[in-house]
Parts: structure tokens; C-alpha cells; sequence
């Protein structure tokens, strides 16, 4: 699993624990639908910090709750 790979799964467990769509998220985290939507497809390879933070405040939690989950522990390193 790559960093974006893990930051999509980890918007895809936050939505299913709150029984929220991406959609839904959209609307409480004033991030477009479309830019969620090339999150989640995979599309945008490096979604921006801002963008990430604006999630977390839908989400009601931190950066650091975000990212603290076992699948960021194990990224392998990106830089070859």
C-alpha cells in the first residue's frame, strides 16, 4: 500500500465509522466532491495538507489522529 492508498482507505473507514458518504463529507468538510472523489479513485497521488486538515475538521479529529493508524506505520519508504 502506497501513502495515497492508505489516506483513501483511511477516509473510507472515518466515513463508514460515522455513517457518512464521501458526499456527505464533502458538505461538513467544504472539500469538493470532486476532489474526494479523485482521492478516493486514486487519482490524486498527493493530496494537499490543507485539503487533508479540512477532512479531519469533518471528521472532528486531529492530523495526528488521522495518521496514527498502523497502515501509515508500515508505509514503505517513497523515496528510492
Amino acid at each position: 500500500m502506497n501513502t495515497s492508498e492508505a489516506i483513501a482507505a483511511r477516509i473510507l473507514q472515518l466515513c463508514k465509522e460515522r455513517n457518512i458518504t464521501p458526499n456527505g463529507l464533502s458538505n461538513i468538510a467544504a472539500v469538493s466532491q470532486s476532489t474526494i472523489k479523485s482521492i478516493l479513485n486514486g487519482e490524486s497521488k498527493n493530496p494537499g495538507a490543507v485539503t487533508i486538515k479540512k477532512l479531519c475538521d469533518g471528521f472532528e479529529i486531529t492530523l495526528g489522529e488521522f495518521f496514527s493508524t498502523s497502515e501509515f506505520d508500515e508505509l514503505e519508504q517513497e523515496i528510492k
